[in-house]
């Protein structure tokens, strides 16, 4: 109950009014009755009962077992027939569905901090590849500052690069600077240029909000003789009623979105195209270009861009060496409340992962810059064998009282054994295998029957209807044995199921982790 309201709190969601928490229409329940109706069996269930939840809507309550759920999450799911745009939205105006995005539907978003440690992550490793290890003198150029875009800022300068970040909406780019995401506003493009390039000068890490519309922001910029060394792009692409199209202010697209759907989702279409175009005028001149995850490349062919897809997606070209390792978003909330709490646990996971200076200097730099949003939170990226020690550390923190209350820990969907995206995260898989939907659905019932507290499962996800499954995974240290076997089980194996998924596909890296920390493979002989 706690975590689901937390996912509406001002300070978290993008339109808590509405039930939307982020990534433009990801609610946390169908409507404000679902919603109380949720929170009446919440605080009735039992230890041996589990509530069902139909796209946002409590179904059903149900006499299990102590280790059984306490939630059981399906949204958005449709027949693969079915499975487009426009018969979800018929299906939403009847009040059968919600898009539950995917932490929005699973209430374990954490704000813009959720995805923070994992863009921080994706442009470090371009800092690996091409940049010395480090970003300090490059220009990274992006759009998009809403609950995932914000991370983007923050994340280029904890690298030592500059940021500049186009965003149509000027009160976002006024709560990234409240929230210390963003460092500072340009007056126009040119302002926003001569900053860039005296911080370009003196090496020094700075993000520069800019207000406007991709569509014309960066086709303008590709065609002037203007560096730009990182191009992406993090805009509610995945559903083109979201996306502002170029010529209309947020609020005249808000009434043409309700009076003119379809005309709006062309004119979005279109605009994304030249988005996208933009984008790779600088591929050819060298940038380094990649798609975080939005759909925005799909969105932008259907709008009659040629080349949409001639820059690939951060996944394949950053991140699938990590998620062979398991590695993904370990994130966890303090239920008290109180800050001091997650200090404690930054300093257990410092303590305990000592040796490896990456995710030290990352939880340290978290506890300086990062303001929380909500309950307090903190997440970093462990991989198999490391998730289990945390829950573990976490939970003797709350038996010996070093912690004032339980500590939810959870993971972005962002994972190396837990989707099924052919967008994003099983992107050019190895053995061709990105469409085949199997392993998400996997690792839910892996994650049921291991003793999670609660598990989801969401169609869509941030690339959109018809694009991808997720599965989502809760559980609670609550300082108890039961919760220690809980938390051991369930955080060894659901990491597991990446390793697993992985090696399935070839990847000799899954492999050999497989073999070193004895996840079994029926199909491996060796």
């Amino acid at each position: 109950m706690r975590m689901l309201m937390n996912n509406l709190d001002p300070e978290v969601a993008e339109r808590p009014q509405d039930l939307v928490v982020y990534g433009g229409t990801g609610r946390a329940a169908r409507s404000w009755e679902a919603f109380d109706a949720i929170v009446v069996e919440l605080k009735r269930l039992k230890d041996d009962q589990t509530l069902l939840v139909q796209s946002g809507k409590p179904v059903g309550v149900f006499g299990t077992h102590e280790w059984a759920p306490r939630v059981l999450i399906a949204n958005s799911l449709l027949v693969p027939e079915w499975a487009t745009w426009d018969e979800f939205r018929r299906l939403e105006a009847m009040g059968l569905t919600m898009y539950g995005q995917m932490t929005a539907g699973s209430w374990i978003y954490i704000g813009t901090q959720g995805i923070l440690q994992g863009t921080y992550e994706t442009f470090a490793a371009i800092a690996r590849k091409r940049f010395h290890d480090s970003l300090a003198g490059t220009i990274t150029l992006t759009a998009g500052l809403g609950g995932m875009g914000g991370a983007q800022p923050l994340a280029v300068t904890l690298n030592g690069g500059i940021a500049i970040c186009v965003e149509v909406d000027s009160e976002r780019i006024q709560r990234r600077l409240d929230h210390r995401y963003l460092d500072v506003r340009a007056d126009d493009v040119e302002h926003a240029l001569r900053l860039a390039l005296d911080a370009k000068r003196t090496r020094r890490a700075l993000s520069i909000g800019l207000l406007g519309n991709a569509a014309d922001v960066l086709p303008d910029l590709a065609a002037r003789d203007f560096q730009v060394d990182i191009v992406t792009d993090q805009t509610p692409a995945h559903d083109p009623l979201s996306y502002v199209p170029a010529g209309l202010s947020p609020e005249d697209a808000a009434e043409l979105r309700l009076d003119e759907p379809d005309t709006y989702v062309r004119r979005s279409r279109e605009s994304m195209a030249r988005h996208v175009d933009g984008m790779v005028a600088f591929l050819d001149r060298g940038a380094e270009v990649f798609d975080y995850g939005n759909s925005l490349r799909a969105e932008a062919r259907l709008g009659g861009s040629a080349r949409a897809f001639d820059y690939p997606g951060f996944v394949p070209a950053y991140i699938r060496p990590l998620f062979c390792e398991g590695k993904g978003p370990f994130r966890w909330v303090a239920l008290s409340g109180d800050p001091a709490d997650i200090a404690a646990t930054d300093r257990a996971i410092v303590d305990e992962f000592a040796g490896d200076p990456a995710l030290v200097r990352w939880i340290k730099a978290a506890g300086e810059r990062v303001q929380f949003q909500g309950l307090p939170a903190r997440i970093c990226w462990l991989g198999y064998g490391e998730r289990a020690r945390a829950g573990l550390r976490f939970n003797e923190l709350v038996r010996t009282g070093a912690v004032k209350a339980p500590i939810v820990i959870g993971r972005d969907h962002l994972d190396s054994g837990s989707v099924a995206s052919p967008y994003r995260e099983t992107e050019s898989m190895l053995d061709g295998s990105d469409a085949i939907a199997d392993w998400p659905i996997l690792n839910a019932l892996l994650n049921t029957s291991s003793g999670a507290s609660w598990v989801s499962v969401h169609h869509g996800g941030g690339v959109g209807i018809g694009r991808s499954i997720h599965a989502g995974m809760v559980v609670v240290a609550d300082g108890s044995e039961v919760a220690a076997k809980k938390l051991e089980r369930v955080l060894t194996n659901d990491p597991g199921t990446g390793v697993m998924r992985h090696a399935d596909a070839g990847y000799e890296r899954a492999v050999e982790v497989a073999r070193e920390r004895g996840v079994r493979l029926p199909m491996r002989k060796d």
